[in-house]
């Protein structure tokens, strides 16, 4: 997956590359041909006296050394620019796909996972391209070029190469492949404690409600702690490798140091010779040393690469066509014996739904905690798919709709709203980016949230920050029904959304939708009676099926489940 994913990252930015491995072949041959002068100075400048000839050559190699450092610098930027173009491409990639993704692909990650391959994993995955780009290219010009004019300058010594190289890969690839469990164990615990920082950052409010602050401590000191041992593990094994390499590079060393100057006594081998020899072995094995860091890098972004690959190979089970059909301003909603069950489970959720909302009616749905509600209502925008059965808008089934046209026509207030980072405009505008504000006061006025906007200290462009934890619970909930509001859609949808709204209040919000709302199907899922009394038709669930149908005063009259959630939340004579 590693390198599939990097060829399919690095294609499009090919002219960089080609640059990369021009350069980095300058600045190799330049380092290469180095050695050679030097040895040319001490055996036919220094061992003569030929002041002339050591400036002459010395002047080369200075020429030779600024080449290399501008090759070199190149080199670099080019491969940091293919390396930051990589991870922009790779995060654009994983929000893409995580935004076609369902509730289903969405929960079976979860979030704290998808922001670490998002992020952790990616940054991984970049900087193996980086270090590629700097290492991997020049090392196999250094590495070559090296071992062949080593073996020009004294074929007999070639030897100590022979056995100090496959030595050195030897080493680093036993210690490579230990790691790699230990990098994918540390991706892992770096999702856990992604997972429970962000429930304690979420939850904080509840967590110093109930004076837990020392056990969610241990909580996070326990997932802390794992991802401590995953990476001690790997740092041991790491911090090994460079020692282990430094040996073979010192014995290579001297074993040339030892076995050259005999030849040199033996008048077999001049001194500039032998210095070029060492020079060449030196680079050849920090060649290797220097790869040794990419090869460090490489577990870690074998893993990241896995898990990228995993969420970009996820096909969302909310299958778009290709040519999805237009969902028509007429806003009926119909299920036909529709029945659904999430990924996994054993038992449907829903079973034989049937019912039609029509346009200008208010359809109602309740029932007791789990018995489909919210599944029910999110089969209509395609947050999941019915597993049998039809849901369709405007006559066209949801399946075979184009999404950015069935989501046109829907205004969905789910059942915890929450507000972005940004201002009152900002978050209202979010349906509609070219609401007038008017247009979003009208909305807020039908909402009842007109009056606290006012009074806010800059009206619409007050700031309200991540999840509207800047607002009341209500006040969060009628902007969240503004916004639904502000787009005028023809089908709207209120998934218990009345719930932190006063009695008052909803009775006046209500009496507004009806005033202002005329020509929208409006599917209201509610927990409280006193918010559907008007419904045109309330739909009675129970174990994830319809058991009653009517209006207030006949479901009254004929629905015994109805009667015993009415008899729990309201006196007789408001009953009446």
């Amino acid at each position: 997956m590693l390198w599939r994913l990097l060829v399919s990252s690095v294609r499009p930015y090919w002219s960089l590359l080609l640059g990369v491995v021009v350069f980095q072949l300058g600045q190799s041959i330049a380092n290469l041909y180095l050695p050679t002068l030097n040895a040319d100075i001490i055996d036919k400048g220094v061992a003569t006296g030929d002041i002339g000839y050591i400036w002459r050559v010395g002047g080369w190699m200075l020429v030779l050394s600024f080449v290399q450092v501008a090759c070199t610098i190149t080199a670099v930027y080019f491969g940091a620019k293919i390396a930051m173009r990589v991870g922009r491409d790779l995060r654009g990639q994983i929000f893409g796909r995580v935004a076609s993704f369902s509730e289903a692909e969405v929960q079976r990650f979860g979030a704290p996972s998808l922001i670490t391959r998002t992020t952790n994993d990616v940054q991984q995955v970049q900087m193996l391209v980086l270090m590629t780009c700097t290492l991997l290219i020049s090392t196999p010009f250094t590495a070559i070029g090296g071992v062949i004019l080593a073996i020009e300058q004294d074929p007999k010594l070639s030897w100590i190469m022979a056995i100090a190289i496959p030595l050195l890969l030897i080493i680093v690839v036993a210690i490579v492949t230990r790691m790699v469990p230990h990098f994918r164990r540390m991706q892992t615990r770096i999702d856990g404690i992604n997972r429970v920082l962000r429930e304690q950052l979420t939850g904080i409010r509840v967590i110093r409600a109930f004076v837990r602050e020392g056990q969610e401590g241990e909580r996070f000191a326990d997932a802390n702690a794992l991802v401590t041992e995953s990476a001690v593990k790997a740092g041991r094994l790491m911090a090994s490798m460079f020692p282990l390499v430094m040996l073979v590079v010192n014995m290579g060393s001297v074993a040339v140091m030892w076995f050259g100057a005999e030849r040199i006594n033996n008048g077999e081998m001049q001194v500039g010779a032998l210095t070029a020899f060492l020079s060449y072995l030196i680079q050849i094995l920090f060649s290797v040393l220097m790869a040794t860091f990419l090869f460090v890098l490489v577990p870690r972004a074998s893993v990241a690469a896995d898990r990228i690959g995993e969420v970009l190979e996820t096909e969302s089970t909310v299958k778009q066509t290709r040519d999805g059909a237009a969902v028509p301003a007429r806003g009926e909603v119909v299920f036909d014996n529709v029945t659904f069950t999430y990924p996994g489970a054993e038992q449907p959720v829903l079973a034989d739904i049937s019912f039609t909302a029509r346009p200008g009616t208010i359809t109602a749905i309740i029932g007791s905690t789990g018995a489909g509600k919210t599944t029910l209502v999110n089969l209509i925008p395609r947050l999941y798919d019915a597993s049998g059965g039809t849901v369709s808008v405007g006559g066209v089934d949801v399946r075979d709709a184009g999404l950015e046209s069935l989501w046109s026509r829907i205004g969905v207030v789910p059942q915890r709203p929450y507000l972005f980072a940004g201002s009152v405009a900002s978050n209202l505008r979010f349906g509609k980016d070219d609401a007038t504000d008017q247009e979003i006061w009208d909305a807020l006025a039908i909402a009842q949230g007109e009056d606290f906007v006012r009074a806010m200290p800059e009206g619409l462009d007050s700031a309200v920050a991540q999840g509207g934890t800047t607002v009341s619970g209500g006040q969060r909930q009628r902007l969240s029904i503004a916004r639904a509001l502000v787009r005028r859609p023809e089908v709207l949808i209120f998934d218990d959304s009345f719930s932190a709204l006063d009695t008052a209040t909803d009775a006046r919000l209500r009496a507004a939708l009806a005033r202002e709302v005329t020509d929208a199907t409006v599917i209201v899922v509610a927990q409280r009676v006193s918010s559907i009394v008007d419904a045109d038709q309330i739909l009675v669930m129970e174990d994830g099926r319809i058991v009653d149908r009517g209006t207030h005063a006949e479901l009254l009259a004929s629905s015994e489940t109805y009667q015993e959630i009415v008899s729990t939340q309201l006196r007789a004579e408001e009953a009446a």
